[in-house]
């Protein structure tokens, strides 16, 4: 059984037919997730759900604890990682309401942790398409099947936030010819690399920006009245999706760090290889079990 994850909002694990659900609660050596992730089964696939700012949306973008969470869900054994986001609308087009299965980023975040890589150990991904290709061509086909109005290609502008653009950025932001802005996907598809899981994002228009000359300034209230909207479509695109996911990944996402490692096998410090173990054991020599420590034998009294 295949196992796919989902990342978004609270209400995607709501899915009618989800079997066998329960709550995983992991400790990672990157802190703890956004919040518990929930585990269930889909037809042939099994499903990882992980609301990205946990349930009630306590976390702003910035305090996203992604490497928690990516560790999180290759730990549990997903493959593939469905992200579901807000987005402003940067072009005409793309409406709210609209959908867009983006294929690039751009980073404006400068807070975030951006690797698991450090320490002692150095490693460099291949990120100039970082987004799975298979998994996006799976993901439009779906949202397609949902009935969704669905752009294919376009890209995501992610800046740290948690305040929305000034109206002379979303301008510049234009001219740079982005697609959509949000604050959440970076990191996250960088680390999902590092990861080696396949990675690709559903970015719902909810607005646009404040660029638009005859369109309201974004607010709080009319993202959230877009979002709650379009849950039962997102649902949809997960089920289409999860149909179309049984089999074994033909991409290159699995071996992204095959030829990513910089660093001396011997050189990287038993503590650092401890603590990613799960992402590099296999290019990696074993680590040397620590020797017990044996008590000199007692000594039998004699007369």
């Amino acid at each position: 059984m295949r196992t796919i994850a989902v990342i978004g909002g609270s209400g995607l694990y709501e899915l009618p037919g989800l079997a066998h659900v329960r709550e995983v609660r992991l400790k990672t050596p990157f802190g703890d997730p956004s919040d518990a992730f929930i585990v269930g089964e889909l037809g042939e696939v099994r499903l990882v759900f992980l609301p990205r700012h946990g349930r009630g949306h306590r976390w702003l973008p910035t305090e996203l604890n992604s490497r928690a969470n990516i560790w999180g869900l290759k730990k549990l054994g997903a493959e593939r990682v469905l992200s579901f986001s807000a987005v402003g609308s940067m072009r005409e087009h793309i409406a709210p309401g609209h959908m867009v299965v983006v294929d690039q980023f751009i980073d404006r975040t400068r807070l975030r942790p951006q690797t698991f890589f450090g320490d002692g150990l150095v490693g460099h991904v291949q990120m100039a398409d970082p987004v799975c290709a298979d998994l996006a061509g799976v993901l439009y086909d779906s949202a397609q099947a949902a009935g969704a109005t669905v752009h294919r290609g376009g890209t995501y502008l992610c800046i740290e936030g948690p305040q929305f653009s000034t109206r002379a950025e979303s301008t510049l932001y234009r001219s740079w010819g982005v697609d959509v802005i949000g604050m959440t996907n970076l990191p996250e598809a960088r680390l999902a690399r590092e990861a080696e899981l396949c990675y690709a994002t559903v970015a719902l228009s909810t607005d646009y920006d404040c660029w638009h000359q005859s369109e309201d300034d974004v607010t709080v209230e009319a993202v959230i009245a877009v979002m709650k909207s379009n849950v039962r479509t997102a649902q949809e695109i997960i089920r289409q999706a999860a149909g179309r996911l049984v089999g074994e990944r033909t991409c290159s996402c699995g071996h992204a760090l095959a030829n990513a490692l910089m660093t001396s096998p011997a050189l990287v410090p038993a503590s650092t290889r401890r603590r990613l173990d799960l992402l590099v054991g296999r290019y990696l020599p074993p680590l040397k079990a620590k020797a017990k420590r044996l008590s000199p034998p007692r000594r039998r009294r004699t007369r």
